[in-house]
């Protein structure tokens, strides 16, 4: 036996649920919508501090006596990004090999040496360059050339090497290696007893020593948050297409003519 509906609950249904479905539509279009625009606005931020890195890259090299100034935390992130030219000795005792690092697509190293400085008795972590791992033996250090005597050093300021995951017993078992796949400031400096500045130098120029100073260029992400924000416009586009077919178009058409 088939239940019957009257015309009128039938009509009843079908407004509750295209007004159910239009209030849906409705708020996943404001919230991708708000998204995206909230992606645009990062994006803006972004741009914004491209734009002071930049601007610090073009600014004329600091010596050695303004570098020592950058002693705190907070001193250390306004100088961040600016070109260096200091003047010191390589401490070769130090030399630390950051491992799974990249350049050109293979794996090697990034070779990490402190640099005492010739003026105020501190030291800075430089990195110097990566050096290809060996092929086969994976724990075999390269030769590096380091220098004795005062060297002088270009490059750029930044913060601390940057870090890549690592499991917890691997970071224990390599604590004190010169293999090393991350490398803390603090935790170096009292480990090797140097007064340590809190930053580092990414040493450019050329690469008579035999490593390679190709760095990939100081990105702010400007491009990710563009490419998010497409995607968010882009659904809330999904969503307001499928409703007009669905529940506007198809309505028309399927409406029985008289």
């Amino acid at each position: 036996m088939q239940d019957h509906y009257p015309a009128s609950t039938t009509r009843q249904r079908l407004g509750w649920r295209f007004w159910l479905t239009t209030l849906a539509a409705m708020v996943a279009i404001a919230v991708t919508a708000s998204l995206g625009r909230w992606q645009l606005a990062r994006a803006a931020q972004k741009q914004a501090l491209q734009a002071a890195i930049d601007e610090r890259g073009q600014q004329s090299p600091l010596a050695t006596t303004e570098l020592l100034s950058a002693r705190g935390q907070g001193s250390a992130e306004a100088l961040l990004h600016r070109s260096v030219r200091l003047r010191g000795r390589w401490e070769p005792a130090t030399t630390v090999y950051l491992d799974n690092r990249q350049m050109y697509g293979r794996p090697g190293f990034y070779v990490i040496t402190a640099l005492r400085l010739e003026e105020g008795g501190a030291s800075v972590l430089v990195q110097r360059g990566w050096v290809p791992r060996h092929f086969q033996e994976r724990t075999q250090l390269p030769e590096i050339a380091t220098p004795t005597g005062e060297v002088t050093v270009e490059g750029r300021i930044a913060s601390a090497p940057s870090r890549l995951y690592e499991f917890t017993h691997a970071a224990d078992a390599q604590g004190s290696s010169a293999i090393r796949q991350n490398l803390d400031i603090a935790a170096f400096a009292a480990e090797t007893g140097l007064p340590l500045l809190p930053l580092s130098v990414v040493q450019t120029g050329s690469a008579s020593d035999g490593l390679s100073r190709d760095w990939p260029a100081v990105d702010s992400g400007v491009d990710k948050h563009y490419g998010y924000a497409f995607q968010w416009f882009g659904l809330c586009a999904l969503v307001a297409i499928l409703y007009v077919w669905f529940q506007l178009i198809r309505r028309f058409v399927a409406r029985p003519r008289p």
